[in-house]
């Protein structure tokens, strides 16, 4: 596996290991319920989490398809790469970004629900980087809609990021219900 691949991935399971301690910091009968009126709960941005990777799956299946068929090349450079794919606008709290009508919850799934639609999502998206390993994956650019041109490496960033922002929504939420 490339070094820069095994970075990411390493992120991402990272990531994904704090959302589901803030999850599991939220008590089970609270996990649908939103903190305040027009807020989502904690299934609502686990949904959330789940819509957006699984647009990113897609985007990256598609996307590296064309790519290799254009004759994408290897990586040629092995360092690493996370520090400098500037994530941290991604995971402050203090600044909010609109979420397409896409990426919304709609409020239908249970927490337990939305988890499984998270996880089948993250495999997904984990199968379709790997497919990508070893590509010069900096060459694929897409542009986020609120975060602009976003070559490959920083969209792998950007799943375990967003889940980062998110978990520390979650922990926002557990705090206020311990409050009450």
């Amino acid at each position: 596996m490339h070094p820069r691949t095994e970075e990411l991935l390493e992120y991402l399971d990272a990531q994904r290991e704090v959302l589901r301690s803030a999850v599991e910091s939220v008590r089970v009968e609270q996990r649908e319920l939103p903190p305040e009126a027009g807020q989502w709960s904690v299934a609502g941005v686990v949904e959330h989490l789940a819509r957006v990777e699984t647009s990113i799956a897609r985007l990256f299946s598609s996307r590296l398809a064309e790519a290799k068929a254009l004759g994408l090349g290897p990586e040629q450079d092995a360092s690493p790469i996370l520090a400098a794919l500037g994530m941290d606008r991604v995971v402050n709290r203090g600044q909010r970004f609109s979420t397409s009508q896409a990426a919304q919850p709609q409020g239908q799934l249970t927490a337990v629900e939305a988890w499984a639609a998270l996880e089948a999502a993250g495999v997904a998206f984990r199968e379709g980087f790997l497919a990508g390993d070893g590509l010069a994956l900096g060459e694929i650019v897409h542009p986020h809609v609120a975060l602009g041109p976003f070559n490959f490496y920083q969209w792998a960033a950007f799943v375990g990021a967003h889940e980062a922002r998110h978990a520390a929504q979650i922990q926002e939420i557990a705090t206020a219900q311990r409050v009450l």
